[in-house]
Parts: C-alpha cells; sequence; structure tokens
C-alpha cells in the first residue's frame, strides 16, 4: 500500500491494523542527541487511548510503547527509530456480522472498490487506530522542538453546537476535564449535549484548535510546499477531518483588507504585528505570530442507529453497527491534530536549512 509515508527529511512510515498483532511506526531522519525515553511517548499515547471517559470507547488498551531501535543509552542515535504498540483486547466477532454490508460513513466501500478486498474487522488500515503510529511520532517531534523553543498547544474549541469562546479560554483547564476544553463550564455544556446524544443512540462532531509558539519567521516556501499547505494536507490526512481554518479562515471571506491585514509594529527592536488575521502565516511562510489553525472532526459513523446500506452484491439492506464505539472522537484527536502539526513543522524546519548559503555556513564552516 502506497501512502503510509509521510514527511521528507524528518519521516515516518505508520503500519499495522486495528485487530491485528500490533501497529507501530518507523520514525527517520531524527537527529542524534534527543533525549528520548518510553515515558516520553507513553504520555502522548495516553491522551489518545480508549477507556478514557464514558465518552470514548470501552475497547480496553494500554497502549504501551515499546521502542524497538533508534535509541540508546536514552539519547537518539540518528538512525531510524521503530516504535510498536500491541494489539490486547481486539473483539473481532463485533464486526462479523457487517463483513458483507458496507457501513455508511465508512471507508468500506471505497477500500473494497480501490483493492477488491477489505478487513472488516474495526476497518484495518482504516481504522482511526492507525493514528496510534503518528501520536509517537509526533512526540518524538515535539521533543526536538521542545529544544527549539517552539511548543503547541491542541485541545477541542467545539463539540456540536458547544463553541468555547477565546475571551473563556483557561488553558489550565484543558487537562482537568475529559473533553479536553479550554474551560470547564463550556465542557460541562459539551457534556450534557453528548449524554442527549448518547440517549438517542446518534454521535457529534466537533473542531480541535491548535496553536504553535515559538515559531521563527521564514519557515515554509512559497509556491507549493507552503507553510499552510503542507498543515492543511498533515491534518486532511486524519481520518475525521472534514475542513481546515487557519487564522481567520471562512469569516475572513465576509471580511475587508482593512480589517484582515494585520498591522506590522517595532516591538521593542523586534517586527511583530497588531493583530494576527493570517493565523501566523504569510505568503506560504511563517510569519513570526503564533500559528493558529483548527480542524473540523466529523460525528462518528458507528452508530446504534439502525441505517440505510447496501451489501457487496448491492442488495439492499438495513445495518445496526454494534461493538464499542465513541460516541464523539474530537477529545481523542486532539493530541493526534496537535502530532500531525508538529511532525510537519519539524519536517519543514530541517528542510529550510539549506533555503540560503549563510545557514550552510553556521553549519559547515569551521
Amino acid at each position: 500500500m502506497a501512502g503510509s509515508t509521510y514527511g521528507t527529511l524528518f519521516t515516518m512510515t505508520t503500519w499495522g491494523e486495528s485487530h491485528g498483532p500490533a501497529i507501530g511506526v518507523v520514525v527517520d531522519g531524527c537527529p542524534a542527541g534527543i533525549p528520548l525515553s518510553e515515558g516520553d511517548i507513553q504520555r502522548f499515547l495516553d491522551r489518545r487511548k480508549p477507556g478514557q471517559s464514558k465518552y470514548t470507547t470501552a475497547r480496553s488498551e494500554s497502549d504501551q510503547v515499546e521502542i524497538l531501535s533508534g535509541v540508546f543509552e536514552g539519547r537518539t542515535t540518528g538512525t531510524p527509530i521503530s516504535l510498536m504498540v500491541r494489539n490486547q483486547d481486539q473483539r473481532s466477532r463485533d464486526y462479523g456480522k457487517i463483513k458483507d454490508c458496507y457501513r455508511p460513513g465508512h471507508a468500506d466501500y471505497t477500500f473494497d472498490s480501490k483493492y477488491g478486498f477489505r478487513d472488516y474487522r474495526g476497518g484495518g488500515r482504516t481504522s482511526g487506530r492507525e493514528t496510534i503510529g503518528r501520536v509517537a511520532a509526533g512526540a518524538i517531534a515535539s521533543k526536538m522542538l521542545d529544544q527549539l523553543g517552539i511548543h503547541l498547544r491542541a485541545y477541542t474549541k467545539a463539540i456540536g453546537s458547544i463553541v468555547v469562546p477565546e475571551s473563556a479560554y483557561d488553558y489550565d483547564c484543558i487537562v482537568h476535564n475529559s473533553l479536553y476544553m479550554p474551560s470547564d463550564d463550556y465542557a460541562q455544556r459539551a457534556s450534557a449535549y453528548l449524554e442527549q446524544c448518547i440517549k438517542e443512540q446518534d454521535s457529534s462532531g466537533g473542531i480541535v484548535e491548535c496553536r504553535i509558539n515559538g515559531m521563527p519567521a521564514g519557515i515554509g516556501d512559497p509556491v507549493f510546499q507552503k507553510l499552510d499547505a503542507c498543515l492543511a494536507r498533515a491534518l486532511m490526512s486524519i481520518g475525521a477531518v472534514k475542513g481546515i481554518e487557519i487564522g481567520d479562515g471562512f469569516e475572513a471571506a465576509a471580511s475587508k483588507g482593512s480589517i484582515n491585514n494585520d498591522a506590522f509594529l517595532n516591538c521593542q527592536g523586534n517586527i511583530c504585528k497588531k493583530t494576527n488575521h493570517s493565523g501566523g502565516t504569510l505568503g506560504g511562510l511563517s510569519d513570526g505570530s503564533p500559528i493558529i489553525l483548527r480542524a473540523a472532526i466529523k460525528p462518528t459513523p458507528s452508530i446504534s442507529k439502525p441505517q440505510q446500506t447496501v451489501t457487496r452484491e448491492g442488495e439492499e439492506t438495513t445495518i445496526t453497527i454494534t461493538g464499542r464505539h465513541d460516541p464523539v472522537i474530537v477529545p481523542r484527536a486532539v493530541v493526534v491534530v496537535e502530532s500531525m502539526a508538529a511532525i510537519t513543522i519539524a519536517d519543514l524546519l530541517m528542510t529550510g536549512m539549506s533555503s540560503n548559503m549563510e545557514n550552510l555556513l553556521k553549519i559547515y564552516q569551521k
């Protein structure tokens, strides 16, 4: 299968299926000398693992990571880093009744159309469990970015129609509620909304917002490898993401140039912006402001309500999906969005080192 590798210099290749023996990732191009332990990666994986609350699947997985290569005496060696997480709680029998039907909202039909075959056990390669590899790679990228003073913070901006306004943000709340919202008040409102969805045997979507602070200006490229284009591609590769915004996003379409343009200022000898409607990018390059991006997450397609579908032979039927599924996947997607953004930034920083002669002189001139 093509398309399982992402990145140019800092790359990751994810592997494995939802109901296979294990799932994992190989990270290549990571610089040597970065302190790295299984605990560093586990902290990221714990944010996406199932069973965290009643709003996540009851599948019992510890998601314990094993480092198989690329780390020696607590530091990266510059060689490929192979990471593995063993699947421990597969219930393939839960999917036996749907092996000959196409589930609405899933990749069953499209995967079968491409390959003439599909692993119906939890979606196989198209399962959200594939994101374990992305999150593990994101933990490594974040360790690298931390040393450069670049820090990412992602959280749930909205669940359904419950949207946290920026004026209500309290970042300390993110880790204190099960929905990863930057407001306990709005988290309670969203919880009440999800309770209603559960009663109705339905699911909800939402929005994940990610802020990247400490970015230097000039990262990215002005044409096809624009910073915002690369971030959009990274986030759109996440299975449940259906839309991306950077800065004001779609609101910019209703704005005016006199409002949308960010005025430049001299901030104690440094160039800065008065506002940040652009979301930290200009002309495909970082402008030194915080990068602000949002990902729209669709409702979980696995719901208990009867749904109309067809069999592989085209016979119309009704399907009721059983098993263990998230009524909302937004909270678990928070760390996935953060990880894909971190991997993208790390890769662009490395590819940008050769953008001018001065950079090469800093590295190689004796």
